[in-house]
Protein backbone atom coordinates (compact mmCIF):
# COMPACT_ATOMS: atom_id res chain seq x y z
CA UNK A 1 0.00 0.00 0.00
CA UNK A 2 1.41 3.37 -1.04
CA UNK A 3 0.93 6.33 1.30
CA UNK A 4 -1.49 8.86 -0.16
CA UNK A 5 -0.27 12.16 -1.60
CA UNK A 6 -2.79 13.94 0.60
CA UNK A 7 -1.09 12.67 3.74
CA UNK A 8 2.33 13.61 2.40
CA UNK A 9 1.09 17.09 1.48
CA UNK A 10 -0.29 17.51 4.97
CA UNK A 11 3.05 16.50 6.50
CA UNK A 12 4.83 19.00 4.26
CA UNK A 13 2.42 21.78 5.17
CA UNK A 14 2.60 21.07 8.92
CA UNK A 15 6.41 20.95 8.79
CA UNK A 16 6.55 24.28 6.94
CA UNK A 17 4.18 25.82 9.50
CA UNK A 18 6.36 24.74 12.41
CA UNK A 19 9.61 25.80 10.74
CA UNK A 20 8.14 29.25 9.99
CA UNK A 21 8.22 29.74 13.78
CA UNK A 22 6.73 33.11 14.72
CA UNK A 23 6.46 34.28 11.12
CA UNK A 24 8.76 35.58 8.42
CA UNK A 25 8.48 39.18 9.59
CA UNK A 26 9.87 38.31 13.03
CA UNK A 27 12.62 36.18 11.53
CA UNK A 28 13.57 39.03 9.20
CA UNK A 29 13.78 41.47 12.12
CA UNK A 30 16.17 39.16 13.93
CA UNK A 31 18.31 38.78 10.85
CA UNK A 32 18.48 42.57 10.50
CA UNK A 33 19.89 42.72 14.04
CA UNK A 34 22.53 40.13 13.18
CA UNK A 35 20.82 37.43 15.24
CA UNK A 36 20.36 33.84 14.18
CA UNK A 37 16.98 32.17 14.50
CA UNK A 38 16.53 29.34 16.99
CA UNK A 39 16.66 26.81 14.18
CA UNK A 40 19.70 28.45 12.54
CA UNK A 41 21.57 28.24 15.83
CA UNK A 42 21.06 24.49 15.92
CA UNK A 43 21.92 24.05 12.25
CA UNK A 44 25.13 26.00 12.73
CA UNK A 45 26.37 24.18 15.83
CA UNK A 46 25.54 20.67 14.56
CA UNK A 47 27.27 18.82 11.75
CA UNK A 48 25.35 19.22 8.50
CA UNK A 49 22.12 17.19 8.22
CA UNK A 50 22.65 15.34 11.51
CA UNK A 51 20.04 17.01 13.72
CA UNK A 52 17.04 14.84 14.56
CA UNK A 53 14.23 16.89 16.08
CA UNK A 54 12.14 15.72 19.03
CA UNK A 55 8.56 16.97 19.48
CA UNK A 56 8.45 19.13 16.37
CA UNK A 57 4.64 19.20 16.33
CA UNK A 58 4.15 19.78 20.07
CA UNK A 59 1.70 22.57 20.98
CA UNK A 60 0.57 24.28 24.16
CA UNK A 61 -2.70 23.21 25.74
CA UNK A 62 -3.63 26.44 27.53
CA UNK A 63 -7.21 27.65 27.11
CA UNK A 64 -7.17 30.81 29.24
CA UNK A 65 -6.60 34.49 28.39
CA UNK A 66 -7.28 33.94 24.70
CA UNK A 67 -4.58 31.30 24.33
CA UNK A 68 -7.07 28.83 22.88
CA UNK A 69 -6.97 30.73 19.58
CA UNK A 70 -3.17 31.06 19.42
CA UNK A 71 -0.76 28.61 17.83
CA UNK A 72 2.75 28.35 19.23
CA UNK A 73 4.77 26.12 16.86
CA UNK A 74 6.85 23.64 18.83
CA UNK A 75 5.65 25.49 21.94
CA UNK A 76 8.53 27.90 21.56
CA UNK A 77 11.47 25.51 21.83
CA UNK A 78 13.33 23.25 19.39
CA UNK A 79 14.78 20.07 20.89
CA UNK A 80 16.67 17.11 19.48
CA UNK A 81 19.97 15.33 19.00
CA UNK A 82 22.68 16.09 16.47
CA UNK A 83 26.35 15.43 15.94
CA UNK A 84 28.91 18.08 16.87
CA UNK A 85 32.31 17.33 15.36
CA UNK A 86 31.23 13.71 15.06
CA UNK A 87 29.92 13.34 18.62
CA UNK A 88 26.20 12.97 19.43
CA UNK A 89 24.90 15.85 21.55
CA UNK A 90 21.47 16.82 22.88
CA UNK A 91 20.56 20.40 21.92
CA UNK A 92 17.61 22.63 22.71
CA UNK A 93 17.08 26.16 21.46
CA UNK A 94 14.38 28.50 22.74
CA UNK A 95 12.60 30.49 20.03
CA UNK A 96 11.93 34.11 20.94
CA UNK A 97 9.80 34.60 17.83
CA UNK A 98 7.24 32.15 19.26
CA UNK A 99 5.53 33.74 22.22
CA UNK A 100 8.76 35.38 23.33
CA UNK A 101 10.25 31.95 23.98
CA UNK A 102 8.25 31.86 27.22
CA UNK A 103 8.26 28.57 29.08
CA UNK A 104 4.98 26.70 29.48
CA UNK A 105 4.10 23.15 30.46
CA UNK A 106 4.77 21.49 27.07
CA UNK A 107 7.85 23.66 26.46
CA UNK A 108 9.31 22.38 29.75
CA UNK A 109 8.23 18.81 29.01
CA UNK A 110 10.19 18.84 25.74
CA UNK A 111 13.36 20.02 27.49
CA UNK A 112 12.99 17.45 30.28
CA UNK A 113 12.38 14.64 27.79
CA UNK A 114 15.53 15.65 25.91
CA UNK A 115 17.57 15.64 29.11
CA UNK A 116 16.11 12.22 29.99
CA UNK A 117 17.37 10.97 26.64
CA UNK A 118 20.82 12.53 27.22
CA UNK A 119 21.03 10.88 30.63
CA UNK A 120 20.09 7.45 29.31
CA UNK A 121 22.44 7.63 26.32
CA UNK A 122 25.31 9.44 28.08
CA UNK A 123 25.63 12.43 25.76
CA UNK A 124 26.32 16.13 26.51
CA UNK A 125 23.58 18.76 26.65
CA UNK A 126 23.69 22.23 25.10
CA UNK A 127 20.85 24.61 25.96
CA UNK A 128 20.42 27.90 24.08
CA UNK A 129 18.41 30.35 26.20
CA UNK A 130 16.40 33.12 24.53
CA UNK A 131 13.26 33.53 26.60
CA UNK A 132 11.12 36.17 28.23
CA UNK A 133 10.63 33.87 31.21
CA UNK A 134 7.56 32.07 32.49
CA UNK A 135 4.42 31.99 30.36
CA UNK A 136 2.13 33.97 32.66
CA UNK A 137 -1.05 32.66 31.02
CA UNK A 138 -0.23 29.15 32.25
CA UNK A 139 0.24 30.18 35.88
CA UNK A 140 1.42 27.38 38.17
CA UNK A 141 1.90 25.02 35.23
CA UNK A 142 4.72 27.29 34.06
CA UNK A 143 6.29 27.35 37.53
CA UNK A 144 5.97 23.58 37.73
CA UNK A 145 7.70 23.31 34.36
CA UNK A 146 10.65 25.33 35.63
CA UNK A 147 10.86 23.13 38.70
CA UNK A 148 10.99 20.00 36.55
CA UNK A 149 13.77 21.48 34.39
CA UNK A 150 15.81 22.52 37.47
CA UNK A 151 15.38 19.09 39.01
CA UNK A 152 16.60 17.43 35.82
CA UNK A 153 19.57 19.82 35.54
CA UNK A 154 20.56 18.69 39.01
CA UNK A 155 19.94 15.01 38.33
CA UNK A 156 22.23 14.94 35.29
CA UNK A 157 24.85 17.20 36.90
CA UNK A 158 28.14 15.35 36.98
CA UNK A 159 26.78 12.64 34.67
CA UNK A 160 26.95 14.44 31.33
CA UNK A 161 28.44 17.86 30.51
CA UNK A 162 25.87 20.67 30.40
CA UNK A 163 26.62 23.86 28.47
CA UNK A 164 24.34 26.91 28.50
CA UNK A 165 24.39 29.61 25.84
CA UNK A 166 22.63 32.83 26.87
CA UNK A 167 21.78 34.40 23.50
CA UNK A 168 18.89 36.69 24.44
CA UNK A 169 16.83 37.62 27.48
CA UNK A 170 17.06 35.19 30.37
CA UNK A 171 14.96 36.66 33.16
CA UNK A 172 13.63 35.54 36.50
CA UNK A 173 13.39 31.80 36.98
CA UNK A 174 14.77 31.26 33.48
CA UNK A 175 18.23 32.20 34.80
CA UNK A 176 18.43 29.27 37.16
CA UNK A 177 18.57 26.46 34.60
CA UNK A 178 21.76 27.91 33.04
CA UNK A 179 23.11 28.56 36.54
CA UNK A 180 22.72 24.84 37.33
CA UNK A 181 24.73 23.82 34.26
CA UNK A 182 28.50 23.31 34.06
CA UNK A 183 29.51 26.16 31.75
CA UNK A 184 27.75 29.37 30.72
CA UNK A 185 28.47 31.27 27.49
CA UNK A 186 26.81 34.67 27.00
CA UNK A 187 26.68 36.96 23.98
CA UNK A 188 28.08 40.43 24.52
CA UNK A 189 25.40 42.79 23.19
CA UNK A 190 22.07 40.98 22.80
CA UNK A 191 21.75 38.97 26.00
CA UNK A 192 20.65 39.83 29.50
CA UNK A 193 20.44 37.55 32.53
CA UNK A 194 18.85 38.69 35.78
CA UNK A 195 16.38 37.79 38.49
CA UNK A 196 14.86 41.24 39.08
CA UNK A 197 14.76 43.98 36.46
CA UNK A 198 15.54 47.69 37.02
CA UNK A 199 11.92 48.59 37.82
CA UNK A 200 11.57 45.86 40.43
CA UNK A 201 14.89 46.80 42.03
CA UNK A 202 13.90 50.45 42.23
CA UNK A 203 10.44 49.67 43.61
CA UNK A 204 11.83 47.33 46.27
CA UNK A 205 15.00 49.16 47.32
CA UNK A 206 14.96 52.62 45.78
CA UNK A 207 18.15 51.85 43.89
CA UNK A 208 18.39 52.96 40.29
CA UNK A 209 20.36 50.61 38.07
CA UNK A 210 20.57 49.86 34.37
CA UNK A 211 20.68 46.37 32.88
CA UNK A 212 24.28 46.99 31.80
CA UNK A 213 25.29 47.28 35.44
CA UNK A 214 24.10 43.84 36.52
CA UNK A 215 22.51 41.86 33.68
CA UNK A 216 25.02 42.17 30.82
CA UNK A 217 27.70 39.70 29.78
CA UNK A 218 30.38 42.16 30.92
CA UNK A 219 28.87 42.40 34.41
CA UNK A 220 28.47 38.64 34.78
CA UNK A 221 31.94 37.90 33.42
CA UNK A 222 33.91 40.34 35.56
CA UNK A 223 31.82 41.21 38.64
CA UNK A 224 29.35 38.48 39.60
CA UNK A 225 31.32 35.60 38.07
CA UNK A 226 28.08 33.94 36.94
CA UNK A 227 29.32 33.11 33.44
CA UNK A 228 32.44 31.51 32.00
CA UNK A 229 32.76 32.92 28.48
CA UNK A 230 31.76 36.11 26.67
CA UNK A 231 30.93 35.73 22.95
CA UNK A 232 30.93 38.53 20.40
CA UNK A 233 27.72 37.27 18.77
CA UNK A 234 25.62 34.13 18.16
CA UNK A 235 28.14 32.57 15.81
CA UNK A 236 31.02 33.12 18.21
CA UNK A 237 29.00 31.62 21.09
CA UNK A 238 28.38 28.45 19.09
CA UNK A 239 32.09 28.23 18.21
CA UNK A 240 33.03 28.53 21.90
CA UNK A 241 30.62 25.70 22.74
CA UNK A 242 32.16 23.51 20.04
CA UNK A 243 35.67 24.22 21.32
CA UNK A 244 34.64 23.55 24.91
CA UNK A 245 33.15 20.19 23.93
CA UNK A 246 36.46 19.25 22.31
CA UNK A 247 38.02 19.10 25.80
CA UNK A 248 35.15 17.24 27.50
CA UNK A 249 34.18 13.56 27.48
CA UNK A 250 30.72 12.37 26.51
CA UNK A 251 29.92 11.55 30.12
CA UNK A 252 31.40 10.83 33.54
CA UNK A 253 32.41 7.23 32.81
CA UNK A 254 34.36 7.94 29.63
CA UNK A 255 37.75 9.58 29.21
CA UNK A 256 38.26 13.05 27.77
CA UNK A 257 39.32 13.13 24.10
CA UNK A 258 43.03 12.57 24.72
CA UNK A 259 45.30 12.07 21.73
CA UNK A 260 47.95 9.53 22.69
CA UNK A 261 49.05 8.73 19.16
CA UNK A 262 52.41 10.52 19.23
CA UNK A 263 55.55 9.83 21.26
CA UNK A 264 56.30 12.32 24.03
CA UNK A 265 58.88 14.98 23.26
CA UNK A 266 61.42 15.38 26.08
CA UNK A 267 63.05 18.46 24.57
CA UNK A 268 63.71 21.25 27.11
CA UNK A 269 62.20 24.72 26.67
CA UNK A 270 64.94 27.14 27.84
CA UNK A 271 62.69 30.16 27.21
CA UNK A 272 60.79 29.34 30.42
CA UNK A 273 63.89 30.27 32.43
CA UNK A 274 63.86 33.72 30.82
CA UNK A 275 60.38 34.41 32.19
CA UNK A 276 61.48 34.09 35.83
CA UNK A 277 62.48 37.43 37.41
CA UNK A 278 65.76 37.50 39.32
CA UNK A 279 63.99 39.12 42.26
CA UNK A 280 61.21 36.97 43.73
CA UNK A 281 59.36 40.13 44.76
CA UNK A 282 58.76 40.98 41.10
CA UNK A 283 55.68 39.53 39.35
CA UNK A 284 55.91 36.80 36.74
CA UNK A 285 53.41 36.36 33.91
CA UNK A 286 52.11 32.85 34.50
CA UNK A 287 50.02 32.94 31.33
CA UNK A 288 53.28 33.11 29.34
CA UNK A 289 54.58 30.07 31.22
CA UNK A 290 51.39 28.14 30.44
CA UNK A 291 51.60 28.97 26.75
CA UNK A 292 55.10 27.49 26.61
CA UNK A 293 54.07 24.31 28.44
CA UNK A 294 50.89 23.43 26.50
CA UNK A 295 50.55 22.01 23.00
CA UNK A 296 50.78 24.66 20.27
CA UNK A 297 50.55 27.39 22.92
CA UNK A 298 46.76 26.97 23.06
CA UNK A 299 45.27 27.73 26.49
CA UNK A 300 41.45 27.74 26.43
CA UNK A 301 40.89 30.02 29.39
CA UNK A 302 37.75 29.75 31.53
CA UNK A 303 36.40 32.83 33.37
CA UNK A 304 39.22 34.99 32.01
CA UNK A 305 37.71 38.25 33.28
CA UNK A 306 36.74 37.08 36.77
CA UNK A 307 39.26 36.94 39.64
CA UNK A 308 42.27 37.15 37.29
CA UNK A 309 44.71 36.53 40.17
CA UNK A 310 44.00 32.85 39.46
CA UNK A 311 44.02 31.44 35.92
CA UNK A 312 41.83 28.47 35.02
CA UNK A 313 41.38 26.74 31.70
CA UNK A 314 41.80 23.72 29.46
CA UNK A 315 44.75 22.70 27.32
CA UNK A 316 46.55 19.64 25.98
CA UNK A 317 50.02 18.59 27.00
CA UNK A 318 51.50 16.05 24.60
CA UNK A 319 47.96 15.19 23.57
CA UNK A 320 46.48 14.77 27.06
CA UNK A 321 43.54 17.00 27.99
CA UNK A 322 44.32 18.80 31.23
CA UNK A 323 42.65 21.40 33.44
CA UNK A 324 45.08 24.10 34.63
CA UNK A 325 44.80 26.16 37.82
CA UNK A 326 47.57 28.73 38.27
CA UNK A 327 48.36 31.74 40.43
CA UNK A 328 48.91 34.92 38.43
CA UNK A 329 51.28 37.21 40.35
CA UNK A 330 50.65 40.02 37.85
CA UNK A 331 47.32 40.56 39.68
CA UNK A 332 47.13 41.04 43.46
CA UNK A 333 50.56 39.38 43.69
CA UNK A 334 48.80 36.06 43.02
CA UNK A 335 47.10 36.02 46.43
CA UNK A 336 44.04 33.86 46.92
CA UNK A 337 40.94 35.85 47.80
CA UNK A 338 37.21 35.12 48.03
CA UNK A 339 36.47 35.29 44.31
CA UNK A 340 39.57 33.42 43.12
CA UNK A 341 38.91 30.66 45.67
CA UNK A 342 35.39 30.23 44.33
CA UNK A 343 36.62 30.30 40.73
CA UNK A 344 39.33 27.70 41.30
CA UNK A 345 37.08 25.43 43.39
CA UNK A 346 34.37 25.34 40.77
CA UNK A 347 36.86 24.57 38.00
CA UNK A 348 38.53 21.79 40.03
CA UNK A 349 35.14 20.16 40.50
CA UNK A 350 34.28 20.58 36.81
CA UNK A 351 37.44 18.68 35.91
CA UNK A 352 36.94 16.00 38.53
CA UNK A 353 33.37 15.34 37.34
CA UNK A 354 34.60 14.58 33.84
CA UNK A 355 37.88 12.75 34.48
CA UNK A 356 40.15 15.60 33.40
CA UNK A 357 43.62 15.57 35.06
CA UNK A 358 44.61 18.68 37.01
CA UNK A 359 47.83 20.65 36.63
CA UNK A 360 48.41 23.24 39.36
CA UNK A 361 51.05 25.95 38.91
CA UNK A 362 51.93 27.60 42.22
CA UNK A 363 53.18 31.12 42.88
CA UNK A 364 51.18 32.23 45.90
CA UNK A 365 52.26 34.49 48.78
CA UNK A 366 49.17 33.65 50.83
CA UNK A 367 45.51 34.46 51.26
CA UNK A 368 44.55 38.08 50.68
CA UNK A 369 44.68 40.08 53.94
CA UNK A 370 42.03 42.69 54.72
CA UNK A 371 38.90 43.43 56.73
CA UNK A 372 36.61 42.98 53.72
CA UNK A 373 38.07 39.55 53.03
CA UNK A 374 37.74 38.41 56.64
CA UNK A 375 34.19 39.73 57.00
CA UNK A 376 33.32 38.33 53.58
CA UNK A 377 34.15 34.81 54.71
CA UNK A 378 37.62 34.12 53.27
CA UNK A 379 37.88 31.18 55.68
CA UNK A 380 34.78 29.55 54.21
CA UNK A 381 35.71 30.36 50.61
CA UNK A 382 39.31 29.25 51.00
CA UNK A 383 38.09 26.01 52.54
CA UNK A 384 36.27 25.31 49.27
CA UNK A 385 39.65 24.94 47.57
CA UNK A 386 40.91 22.60 50.26
CA UNK A 387 37.73 20.54 49.94
CA UNK A 388 37.73 20.50 46.13
CA UNK A 389 41.35 19.40 45.77
CA UNK A 390 41.05 16.81 48.55
CA UNK A 391 37.88 15.36 47.04
CA UNK A 392 39.26 15.24 43.49
CA UNK A 393 40.23 11.73 42.44
CA UNK A 394 41.68 12.56 39.00
CA UNK A 395 45.45 12.70 38.44
CA UNK A 396 46.83 15.79 40.20
CA UNK A 397 50.20 17.22 39.16
CA UNK A 398 51.59 20.28 40.98
CA UNK A 399 54.51 22.51 39.99
CA UNK A 400 55.74 24.97 42.62
CA UNK A 401 57.29 27.74 40.57
CA UNK A 402 58.08 30.39 43.16
CA UNK A 403 56.25 31.36 46.37
CA UNK A 404 54.22 28.76 48.24
CA UNK A 405 53.44 30.25 51.63
CA UNK A 406 51.23 29.16 54.49
CA UNK A 407 47.73 27.82 54.07
CA UNK A 408 47.70 28.98 50.45
CA UNK A 409 50.51 26.49 49.73
CA UNK A 410 48.19 23.73 50.92
CA UNK A 411 45.19 25.19 49.07
CA UNK A 412 47.16 24.99 45.81
CA UNK A 413 47.31 21.19 45.99
CA UNK A 414 50.40 20.21 47.95
CA UNK A 415 51.28 16.54 48.37
CA UNK A 416 49.40 16.57 51.67
CA UNK A 417 46.22 17.52 49.78
CA UNK A 418 46.53 14.51 47.49
CA UNK A 419 48.81 15.66 44.69
CA UNK A 420 50.21 12.59 42.96
CA UNK A 421 53.39 14.31 41.74
CA UNK A 422 54.85 17.59 43.01
CA UNK A 423 57.70 19.28 41.18
CA UNK A 424 59.52 22.39 42.36
CA UNK A 425 61.68 24.81 40.47
CA UNK A 426 64.96 25.88 42.15
CA UNK A 427 63.23 29.26 42.66
CA UNK A 428 60.51 27.68 44.82
CA UNK A 429 60.02 29.09 48.32
CA UNK A 430 57.99 26.76 50.53
CA UNK A 431 57.37 28.09 54.03
CA UNK A 432 54.81 29.29 56.54
CA UNK A 433 55.55 32.87 55.45
CA UNK A 434 58.16 34.97 53.67
CA UNK A 435 61.68 35.37 55.01
CA UNK A 436 61.23 38.98 56.16
CA UNK A 437 58.07 38.28 58.14
CA UNK A 438 59.39 35.08 59.67
CA UNK A 439 62.68 36.68 60.67
CA UNK A 440 60.91 39.63 62.31
CA UNK A 441 58.95 37.21 64.49
CA UNK A 442 61.60 34.59 65.23
CA UNK A 443 64.49 37.02 65.91
CA UNK A 444 62.63 40.07 67.17
CA UNK A 445 64.73 40.51 70.35
CA UNK A 446 68.03 39.67 68.68
CA UNK A 447 67.45 42.27 65.96
CA UNK A 448 66.38 44.92 68.47
CA UNK A 449 69.43 44.34 70.68
CA UNK A 450 71.99 44.41 67.88
CA UNK A 451 74.24 47.42 67.19
CA UNK A 452 72.95 47.62 63.60
CA UNK A 453 69.35 46.23 63.50
CA UNK A 454 68.98 46.74 59.75
CA UNK A 455 72.20 44.90 58.87
CA UNK A 456 71.50 42.13 61.38
CA UNK A 457 68.01 41.60 60.05
CA UNK A 458 69.36 41.40 56.47
CA UNK A 459 71.84 38.70 57.59
CA UNK A 460 69.11 36.72 59.35
CA UNK A 461 66.74 37.05 56.38
CA UNK A 462 69.43 35.68 54.06
CA UNK A 463 70.15 32.81 56.45
CA UNK A 464 66.45 31.97 56.80
CA UNK A 465 65.92 32.12 53.04
CA UNK A 466 68.80 29.75 52.33
CA UNK A 467 67.91 27.32 55.10
CA UNK A 468 64.11 27.28 55.19
CA UNK A 469 62.78 28.70 51.90
CA UNK A 470 64.85 26.47 49.64
CA UNK A 471 62.88 23.67 47.94
CA UNK A 472 65.56 21.24 49.11
CA UNK A 473 64.23 21.27 52.67
CA UNK A 474 60.86 20.03 51.43
CA UNK A 475 62.65 17.59 49.12
CA UNK A 476 64.68 16.21 52.03
CA UNK A 477 61.43 15.42 53.83
CA UNK A 478 59.91 13.73 50.74
CA UNK A 479 57.24 16.43 50.53
CA UNK A 480 57.98 16.99 46.85
CA UNK A 481 58.78 14.54 44.11
CA UNK A 482 61.72 16.36 42.55
CA UNK A 483 63.40 19.71 42.04
CA UNK A 484 63.52 20.30 38.30
CA UNK A 485 64.96 22.68 35.74
CA UNK A 486 62.12 25.01 34.67
CA UNK A 487 63.05 24.21 31.07
CA UNK A 488 62.03 20.59 31.68
CA UNK A 489 58.57 21.44 33.04
CA UNK A 490 56.66 20.40 29.94
CA UNK A 491 58.40 17.05 29.56
CA UNK A 492 58.19 16.22 33.28
CA UNK A 493 54.49 17.08 33.44
CA UNK A 494 53.77 15.16 30.23
CA UNK A 495 55.42 12.02 31.60
CA UNK A 496 53.60 12.35 34.92
CA UNK A 497 50.28 12.74 33.12
CA UNK A 498 50.88 9.69 30.95
CA UNK A 499 51.83 7.46 33.87
CA UNK A 500 48.94 8.64 36.08
CA UNK A 501 46.08 8.18 33.59
CA UNK A 502 45.35 4.76 35.08
CA UNK A 503 44.89 6.25 38.56
CA UNK A 504 41.94 4.84 40.49
CA UNK A 505 40.75 5.97 43.92
CA UNK A 506 38.26 4.14 46.15
CA UNK A 507 36.56 6.48 48.60
CA UNK A 508 34.47 5.62 51.69
CA UNK A 509 30.79 5.02 50.94
CA UNK A 510 28.68 8.10 51.67
CA UNK A 511 26.07 10.28 49.99
CA UNK A 512 28.49 13.18 49.48
CA UNK A 513 30.87 15.34 51.44
CA UNK A 514 29.58 18.52 53.05
CA UNK A 515 31.37 21.27 51.14
CA UNK A 516 31.60 24.68 52.91
CA UNK A 517 29.27 26.69 50.67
Amino acid sequence: MTISQELMDRLTAKTAEVEAAGGQDKLDKRKAKGLLSARERIERICDEDTFQEFGKFAEHDCHDFGMETKSLPGDGVITGVGYINGRPTAVFSQDFTVGGGALGRIHAKKIVQLMDYAEKTGIPIIGISDSGGARIQEGVHSLSGYGQVFYKNTEVSGLVPQIAIIAGPCAGGAAYSPALMDFLIMTRDNAQMFICGPQVIEAATGEKATLDQFASAAAHASVSGNIHFVANDDRHALEIAQTLLSYLPQNNVTDPPHDLSDDISLDPIPKIRELIPADSKLPMNTRSVIELIVDEGVFFEVQRDFAPNVLTGFARIEGIVVGIIANQSMVKAGCLDIDSSDKASRFIRDCNCYNIPLLTLVDVPGFMPGLAQERGGIIRHGAKMLFSYSAASVPKITVIMRKAYGGAYLAMCSSDMGADVVYAWPTAEIAVMGAEGATSILHKKEIADSDDPIARKAELVKEYRERFLSPYQAASQAMITDVIDPADTRSKVAMALRTSLTKRVVRPAKKHGNMPL
